[in-house]
């Protein structure tokens, strides 16, 4: 397509080059004959063309512009489909390292806080094995949406595996992201489900959740491991709970 109208663009160039070269013989023959009607017809000529041409030019650039911003909306497409995780809509693992790597480094640069907490589904194979994987799908939908409606925009909400959801907090303390963890934990404990082909209420669901916060200078695995402890510390403790790092360090020193 930009081949196509870098060519029409060329003979354009030619021609204009023509049609100057054309105008200049005119610009030379006048004074030089007593009747001006063959000069003046053909300027009109030349200028007529000049005029043809233009509007072509034009409509093949409008033409072009059309079909290039379409590509364009088709690329922005496919990335954003590369970057999403196709049942959840949530970012997937590729673009949660993405942003999480994004967001470290400019925790480090300005020396803002960096929070992430991990969300797992608790009891999530037992509900599967009794409901079937279409109602599991359909619970996994259900806290993400929870999720992302309980994160800001300039956060990420995305799958990190499996049943397993995780959130990224740019700016926020771990006091600050384990209180925006238990809003979104009470809110999933307090949805109700229903089958959707009869109706049926099938009861509620409960998550468990850990929570980190960016030390300078770590990797990002180093950070995940701490955030996967606080959530199996949550678990280990009941479930449908949420743990910060802090609170395990806590009970390790009191132990």
């Amino acid at each position: 397509m930009i081949d196509s109208a870098k060519q029409f663009l060329a003979a354009a160039i030619s021609d204009n080059r023509t049609q100057i070269a054309a105008l200049g013989d005119v610009s030379a023959q006048v004074g030089t004959t007593g009747d001006p009607r063959p000069i003046i017809e053909k300027l009109v000529a030349e200028l007529s063309k000049a005029t043809a041409r233009a509007t072509a030019l034009e409509a093949n650039f409008t033409e072009t512009s059309r079909q290039l911003e379409k590509v364009q909306n088709s690329l922005h497409e496919a990335e954003q489909r590369s970057n999403t995780d196709a049942l959840t809509g949530l970012a997937n693992r590729r673009s949660l390292e993405q942003f999480l790597r994004a967001a470290q480094i400019r925790a480090m640069e300005t020396g803002a806080p960096l929070g992430v907490f991990m969300i797992d589904i608790d009891h999530f194979k037992r509900f599967n094995d009794s409901h079937g994987h279409q109602m599991g799908d359909q619970v996994l939908r259900l806290v993400a949406k929870v999720l992302q409606d309980g994160v800001r925009d300039v956060d990420l909400a995305a799958r990190y595996g499996g049943e397993e959801l995780m959130a990224v907090l740019p700016g926020a303390d771990l006091a600050t992201c384990r209180n925006v963890a238990e809003r979104i934990r009470h809110r999933i404990a307090e949805a109700r489900l229903t089958r959707r082909t009869t109706g049926k209420e099938i009861g509620s669901i409960t998550v468990s959740i850990g929570v980190a916060q960016f030390r300078l200078s770590e990797s990002a695995e180093a950070m995940i491991e701490r955030c996967d402890r606080s959530l199996y510390q949550a678990k280990r403790c009941g479930r449908n709970r949420t743990v910060a790092e802090n609170e395990i360090e806590a009970e390790v020193s009191v132990n």
